[in-house]
């Protein structure tokens, strides 16, 4: 993450016109942007320097969007990750949160809206950041790290799935309703409701399977809590 008020941005995009036109918007507001027109060059760019975000197509040369998200959570990056796709069914969404994907955008998209997404998505990678540890029961979390765990076990989240826990943690054992997780996380520029459901289905894979005594509740209609088995 840039430490400077400019935006550091990669982009990762196979497409001429495609990337062209994103980064004349982007270089228009002053961005600092660098460009991967295929799979593995664009995982290299992601590990080896520090960016606010990356915009990630998923069919790409050498190595799949899919793929690319996916390597790049495993060697511990938390760097968002806006992707954008003509495969833009439930199935392609579903796949690319399984593999670590922060947000989703079908083409043809709305340049206007991408910028939406993208500062939120950097807005709330940052805005968490402080030097202190939460704790709900035998949940901990250190902050500072962005780290997760749950009977000392390390939980492995991602990025947005940790920032809907850190709202549970913080309210527990109160309910968070839908709208609240919804207009932190993403702002002016809102998913549909399939998008949350399928962060929250994440968030408690990881959270309580492993366990025996879940923690994360749904209240029908409403929203969501962090709860105490006694």
């Amino acid at each position: 993450m840039t430490e400077s008020n400019t935006l550091k941005l990669l982009i990762i995009e196979d497409n001429k016109d495609v990337s062209g036109i994103l980064c004349d918007f982007f270089e228009a507001q002053d961005t600092e942007l660098d460009f991967a027109d295929n799979g593995e060059l664009g995982l290299s760019l992601a590990l080896r320097y520090d960016f606010d975000a990356i915009i990630l197509d998923v069919m790409l040369p050498k190595l799949d969007g899919f793929s690319l998200c996916k390597q790049l959570r495993a060697s511990g990056c938390s760097t968002p990750v806006l992707m954008l796709t003509a495969l833009d069914n439930k199935t392609d969404q579903l796949q690319g949160f399984d593999c670590g994907v922060d947000d989703y955008l079908g083409k043809p998209f709305d340049l206007d809206v991408i910028n939406a997404r993208i500062r939120a998505l950097i807005k709330r990678h940052r805005g968490f950041v402080a030097q202190e540890n939460l704790t709900f029961g035998d949940i901990d979390i250190d902050i500072a790290k962005h780290q997760v765990r749950r009977k000392g076990m390390l939980i492995v989240l991602t990025p947005t799935t940790y920032q809907i826990l850190l709202l549970l943690v913080k309210q527990a054992p109160k309910i968070v309703k839908r709208e609240h997780i919804i207009e932190t996380i993403w702002g002016v520029s809102p998913p549909t409701n399939d998008v949350l459901r399928s962060h929250m289905y994440q968030l408690r894979n990881q959270l309580d399977k492993p366990f025996e005594e879940p923690m994360l509740a749904t209240v029908p209609k409403i929203g969501f809590r962090l709860q105490l088995n006694e």
